[in-house]
């Protein structure tokens, strides 16, 4: 039964994902995509409780694995830390600026003010990455690598290093300021000058 359970739930995803790309967020609708699929919106609303936790199913299936082979360059045994976050770095950069990203935060603030399509994004996907990068930050302080302070202020500071320049001209249609690897580069040594303790390797 389970895996009868699973294969319609992913049945579903796949449709919904069809209608999303061909219409956009704001024209598709539970009805469209139950209909395509052949069933009835009672059955689509036993798996996905609205039209906003369904896209942001579809959008974060898209980008689970990427987003999770991410997370996992942030190795603590890795002895070059700047190393580590700039491998870190550039393949943050490539997921958060690919086509169907770009997309997706465009569709959670236009909805952002009138449902909760922005949260639900949110919860599924950044707030868990960047929960990651806090608990890194935390162990390398531990270690002596980082100075104190706290790991989720470090760590949105080094977002916004990461991001700045890139996310905001690509929202807006526009080509991003810099190249890639060069800003990572540079992100990642302002971010060890602030945070490095002195004489903390790597």
């Amino acid at each position: 039964m389970r895996v009868r359970t699973d294969a319609r739930r992913n049945a579903i995803l796949d449709v919904a994902t069809e209608v999303f790309r061909e219409t956009g967020y704001a024209n598709a609708s539970m009805a469209m995509i139950s209909a395509r699929i052949g069933g009835s919106k009672g059955t689509l609303y036993g798996y996905f409780k609205s039209k906003e936790e369904l896209f942001a199913t579809v959008m974060m299936a898209t980008m689970e694995e990427q987003a999770e082979k991410t997370i996992a360059l942030l190795d603590v045994s890795e002895p070059d830390v700047g190393l580590a976050l700039r491998t870190f770095g550039n393949a943050l950069l490539a997921m958060l600026t690919a086509p169907d990203t770009i997309s997706m935060l465009r569709a959670a603030i236009a909805e952002g003010g009138s449902s909760r399509l922005g949260a639900i994004l949110y919860q599924l996907g950044a707030e868990g990455g960047w929960d990651a990068m806090s608990q890194y930050i935390a162990r390398l302080q531990e270690t002596g690598v980082l100075r104190p302070a706290d790991p989720r202020v470090a760590a949105a500071h080094l977002k916004g290093l990461l991001e700045t320049g890139f996310i905001e001209p690509l929202l807006y249609g526009a080509q991003p300021w810099f190249v890639a690897e060069e800003a990572v580069a540079a992100a990642v040594e302002a971010f060890l000058r602030a945070y490095r303790c002195a004489g903390g390797e790597q």
